[in-house]
């Protein structure tokens, strides 16, 4: 397994992130998100109150993201994990700004209906296809 620190460097640039959730068919449902580092060992999320992707989530915290490095797509690197916490109010709003900031200098525009989650990943991997 890929050490964690190598992994979760890609988890703090501005790439677009894709987050698979499953879905209440039991299938798997993908979308691109924005990601960030939380401590050491979490990623954070955010998405609308009552989205799909939070309804899936409540149902079935089990999650994976995957993502790759701007301008070098042969670089990449997936979690699996489970969201372990779900942040309202003013301490998920506290994560949205923290991310938002990330990517765009800014505070998010929107401030009301807003959730963060905090994922535990479980297993990871991170491989550069470019350098073989």
């Amino acid at each position: 397994m890929t050490d964690w620190s190598e992994a979760a460097g890609y988890f703090t640039t501005d790439a677009v992130a894709h987050l698979a959730t499953i879905g209440k068919d039991g299938g798997p449902r993908t979308v691109p998100l924005w990601v960030d580092r939380h401590g050491e060992r979490d990623l954070v999320i955010f998405t609308e109150e009552g989205s799909v992707k939070d309804r899936n989530i409540a149902r079935d915290p089990r999650v994976a993201l995957s993502v790759t490095v701007p301008g070098n797509p042969l670089s990449h690197a997936s979690v699996r994990g489970e969201v372990v916490e779900r942040l309202e109010g003013e301490r998920g709003l506290e994560v949205v700004d923290q991310i938002s900031k990330a990517y765009t200098g800014e505070p998010y525009p929107m401030r009301e209906g807003l959730v963060a989650f905090v994922i535990r990943p479980t297993s990871w991997v991170a491989h550069d296809y470019s350098e073989e």
